[in-house]
């Protein structure tokens, strides 16, 4: 089965395993066709026995113009191995895919043993699905070594107390895709009663929500600046009543003649520009129980789901 393999406990203490369709991979990397020229890249969360991260690399090796290709392999209980690929002198006219070469691991390939953590500090691009159970641990460790990366998550990783102050410090953005996916899974996984299904070959797919990609590679997308046209009103716009900011349920319901602090859901996330907005926080950094904002609506008092707290800049554009 060809695919990404993403490998992390659920609650329940069952493995499952996702593999990333290569559209979805595609329909992402196609914005950042400069940041790999003369890069080494390193999928260090796949399988390149079946990664379709691999095979993305591997077909476009010559066009993206990489330096180097590098995937690691893991297995829980032995030892594991690596594959290769190195430019000698080809060129993106080169018809033929390029040769790999495999090479032993001395560990298991696990992305936090010191042997993947020495090729990752040889790396310079790093692109893959990593195990969401680890999602903390795997971006400090980019951090740590102050790679560039182009990685899927799950876009409640935001409020992660890990995760939110390098949101807020333009560390880390949002790329360029994010909502609800289908990712193939293996034959022995449990079938659910939403979000999943089995095609005409028999193969299982599940759908996941509130998937995005994650990245610190500075994109067209990040600078683009949202259209706004709502108007502020009090009856529109209510005020919290545990926060001194206004309620705006609806990312493109921002108005564009307010510029206290709103709360708005997470989704806002995908359009943030920094250079229109100032990203505050979270709503349970606000509130001194640290819960929900809360708002009354008819006499009726109302939790809300999370919100990200911002602030329009003054003098920024209301249009791209």
């Amino acid at each position: 089965m060809a695919g990404n393999s993403n490998l992390h406990m659920s609650k329940s203490g069952k493995t499952n395993e996702f593999y990333t369709e290569i559209s979805l991979i595609e329909n992402e990397l196609k914005h950042y066709k400069g940041v790999f020229k003369d890069k080494i890249v390193f999928c260090n969360c796949d399988d390149p026995e079946y990664s379709n991260f691999w095979r993305y690399f591997q077909l476009n090796f010559y066009h993206l113009g990489l330096k180097k290709l590098i995937s690691t392999h893991y297995d829980a209980n032995r030892p594991s191995y690596k594959l290769e690929i190195i430019r000698n002198g080809e060129t993106e006219r080169s018809l033929h895919l390029p040769d790999y070469v495999q090479t032993p691991l001395i560990q298991n390939g696990d992305f936090r043993s010191p042997e993947c953590v020495e090729i990752l500090k040889e790396c310079d691009v790093i692109v893959t699905n990593p195990p969401f159970s680890l999602f903390r641990e795997y971006i400090a460790l980019l951090m740590e070594h102050k790679k560039t990366f182009i990685i899927i998550g799950n876009q409640n990783a935001i409020t992660y107390r890990e995760i939110l102050p390098l949101i807020r410090e333009n560390k880390i953005w949002l790329g360029y895709n994010s909502g609800h996916f289908w990712f193939r899974v293996p034959d022995f996984y449990e079938e659910k009663k939403t979000d999943f299904k089995i095609d005409e070959n028999g193969q299982k797919w599940r759908r996941m929500g509130n998937i995005c990609w994650f990245t610190n590679a500075d994109i067209q997308k990040r600078h683009e600046n949202m259209t706004l046209f709502r108007h502020y009103t009090p009856e529109k716009y209510p005020k919290y009543d545990n926060y001194d900011a206004i309620e705006v349920s609806k990312t493109a319901d921002i108005p564009c003649d307010y510029f206290g602090a709103m709360g708005v859901p997470i989704t806002f996330m995908d359009k943030y520009n920094p250079e229109q907005f100032e990203f505050l926080g979270i709503d349970k950094e606000f509130t001194s129980d640290k819960g929900r904002f809360k708002i009354t609506v008819n006499g009726i008092s109302k939790t809300l789901y999370a919100r990200i707290v911002i602030k329009r800049k003054q003098g920024a554009s209301n249009e791209d």
